[in-house]
């Protein structure tokens, strides 16, 4: 069995994005797997300097929450990533929790498997995209990892405006696949 870390991205607590990524636990923890949600929602966690001191140290130099999760990501087996779609991409907060990565590059790692579980306003396939471009750019400094599965809601803004989405149950079945 897998230990699977979902990361919830979205400011909004209960939000969309976030009940998404509650399916996706409810099917992998069904299907026998280790599940451990993290939210960075009102959370501390600083913008990544650019300072690189991470490729050396393999940590970052800016102590905030951002350790920790990266220390869960960096032990799962899995890492589902949920966000809302701002402006045809990934939250802000998501963007920086990538950057704030960094220090997993040319780790030991042990994440093979990548999930995108998104939600937006905007109801077209195409929204998502930039999305999946943003996270696909992480993925690929992890050649070890792959993008293993997509769940888009789309035409959901307000919170609770998914209840019923035929999305909810491609979440949970993406969390009972997870390792098949």
């Amino acid at each position: 069995m897998s230990n699977v870390l979902i990361i919830k991205t979205s400011p909004r607590v209960g939000g969309n994005s976030d009940t998404l990524a509650d399916e996706f636990a409810r099917g992998a923890a069904e299907a026998g797997h280790t599940v451990e949600t993290v939210s960075l929602a009102g959370k501390d966690v600083a913008f990544c300097r650019g300072c690189l001191a991470c490729q050396k140290t393999r940590r970052c130099v800016i102590r905030d929450y951002a350790d920790e999760v990266r220390q869960k990501m960096h032990d799962a087996d899995v890492i589902v990533w949920a966000t809302p779609v701002y402006y045809y991409s990934v939250s802000g907060q998501m963007k920086t929790m990538i950057d704030r990565s960094n220090p997993l590059y040319d780790s030991d790692y042990k994440f093979r498997d990548v999930y995108l579980l998104a939600s937006a306003a905007e109801d077209e396939a195409t929204t998502v995209e930039g999305a999946v471009t943003a996270l696909n750019g992480w993925i690929a400094c992890f050649e070890r990892s792959r993008l293993a599965g997509v769940v888009f809601a789309g035409g959901v803004n307000e919170r609770g405006d998914i209840a019923g989405h035929a999305s909810l149950q491609k979440a949970y079945e993406a969390g009972r696949a997870v390792g098949a």
